[in-house]
């Protein structure tokens, strides 16, 4: 067998049976059968380090498929000799990104074909803390997914706080601009929300699959994780609801502006309706009509308009049409 060198790609962890920590060894050292438990993780592989999924690996065809093809819902799969994990991160343009975890009682084998900082931070604890290397294979899965479920957290108050932002700076004058980038954050809690709910109904399953089984101080970690999905599930549908309550008072602000306009428009109208009325009697020409020839006609005519008009305004404030709809 050609010796598989270790590189950034493909970064190795084990923990042997007296408790030590070695990093970055050649795959070929976990058949020495010296480690309680390893880690290897493909990060960002090529298409030849993928391979070594079915070649080294030897892992179910239809779970390295799923590696292999994108994007997959995030689920939980049993297989003989080992469980096989969906997971999906959202980077900072909120796209979901799939990470494939291998998981059994001697390993953990992780797959994601971008980067994927929590990861990172895993590693850096799985360093730092010598006394989580004797809670095994299921303790590192709970931190992978914990990391994972964390992140979501800053994504959401941002857009809470935008939105909240946004509402209290809400006016007619800004509402055009304003829709716009309230739809813009409806897209963006949709997006959430497609990966969010998939990922609390996994949760749910690992917490009630009889396959899955965990111990009790195992359940606890798993259901915090529940927990906090649960809780980011009621900020997007809470974020969802005032997105649509800032929608209807933008419909509802619009109507009222229109109906005002409305009203201006048919005072106007009602108001030149007789002396339109008017106007077009005496532009009809006939040559018996006795008072176009007063020398006062057109002055008392005219003041008569200037009446109607007049009259009609006062008799509509007094209805009070004015204070009605207001633009």
């Amino acid at each position: 067998m050609n010796r598989i060198e270790v590189n950034a790609v493909i970064r190795t962890f084990g923990i042997t049976k007296d408790q030590k920590l070695i990093k970055e060894f050649p795959l070929e050292d976990i058949h020495k059968n010296e480690f309680e438990w390893y880690w290897v993780d493909f990060n960002c592989p090529t298409d030849d380090e993928e391979q070594l999924l079915d070649t080294f690996f030897h892992f179910h065809p239809l779970a390295i498929e799923d590696c292999l093809m994108r994007l997959q819902r995030p689920k939980l799969d049993f297989y003989d000799d080992f469980h096989f994990f969906v997971i999906q991160r959202v980077n900072e343009e909120l796209t979901a990104e799939e990470v494939n975890i291998f998981v059994s009682n001697k390993f953990i084998v992780t797959f994601h074909k971008n980067e994927a900082p929590e990861i990172d931070r895993v590693q850096k604890m799985l360093e730092k803390q010598p006394k989580n290397w004797e809670r095994g294979t299921i303790y590192l899965t709970y931190q992978v997914i914990d990391k994972i479920v964390d992140s979501y957290f800053p994504l959401v108050y941002k857009i809470e706080d935008h939105l909240n932002a946004l509402e209290d700076e809400l006016t007619y004058q800004s509402n055009l601009n304003a829709m716009k980038i309230v739809f813009e954050f409806r897209s963006d809690l949709l997006d959430l929300r497609r990966t969010i709910l998939p990922m609390r109904d996994l949760l749910y399953r690992i917490l009630n699959s009889y396959r899955f089984s965990l111990k009790k101080s195992e359940r606890a970690y798993f259901g915090d994780i529940y927990d906090h999905l649960l809780k980011l599930t009621e900020m997007i549908e809470s974020n969802r609801e005032l997105t649509a309550d800032m929608r209807d008072s933008y419909m509802a602000m619009s109507s009222s502006r229109m109906n005002g306009i409305m009203m201006t428009l048919t005072i106007v109208s009602t108001i030149f309706i007789p002396l339109t009325f008017i106007a077009g009697v005496y532009g009809m020409n006939f040559d018996h009509m006795p008072e176009l020839h007063g020398r006062f006609s057109y002055f008392i005519v005219l003041g008569i308009m200037i009446f109607i008009a007049l009259f009609m305004l006062a008799v509509f404030k007094l209805k009070g049409w004015f204070n009605l709809f207001k633009p």
